[in-house]
Order: C-alpha cells, then structure tokens, then sequence
C-alpha cells in the first residue's frame, strides 16, 4: 500500500472553512479514484503547524494514475486560497506489521 501526504499550512481564519471544504468536496472525490483506500485531514494540536492531507492507496501506479489524471491539482485549486504558501506532495510505502500472536 502507498500513502501520500500533502503538507501544507493554512491562511489565518481559513482552517474552519477549508475542513468543510475537505470533507465535503475532497474527500468524497478522492475516495471514489480507482484504487483509494482512504483519505483523511490531520489537523495539528499547534494551530502554527502544517495540516497534512493523507491519502492511501492501494497501489503506487493507482495513485500515480490519480495524479496524472490532473484530478489531486484541480483538488489542490479548489482550496489553494485557503493555504499560506506552497503544499509540499510526499509519497511513502506503508509497512505492513504483522501481529504475533
């Protein structure tokens, strides 16, 4: 499995907005792309640190595809007036741990 995380931080008074603006019309979006797992908001503790965007897939060529598709910039437009500066993409393998019984 793959997850990507968009680092990013948010204008002042923008946070409440663009929380609204993920869960109603970018996650909803993100989760019905070929080969989503999941995609979640990480609000920080310190309101002066970065939100992060996590998306995970099921495989890295379903996410790249979704990238290609220019589906994650149209996503990033919709609410680009919401962040203070640039979002940085970060793509990462996720470990799969196994339990010992």
């Amino acid at each position: 499995m793959i997850a990507r995380l968009t680092f990013f931080n948010v204008q002042p008074g923008q946070a409440e907005e663009l929380k609204k603006m993920y869960h109603e019309e970018i996650a909803p979006v993100i989760r019905k792309q070929k080969g989503n797992v999941d995609a979640r908001l990480l609000e920080p503790a310190d309101q002066r640190e970065e939100h992060i965007s996590l998306t995970e897939w099921s495989s890295k060529a379903d996410a790249d595809a979704y990238e290609s598709s220019g589906m994650y910039k149209k996503l990033v437009d919709k609410v680009k007036s919401k962040f203070k500066g640039t979002p940085v993409l970060k793509t990462y393998s996720i470990a799969e741990s196994k339990v010992m019984a």
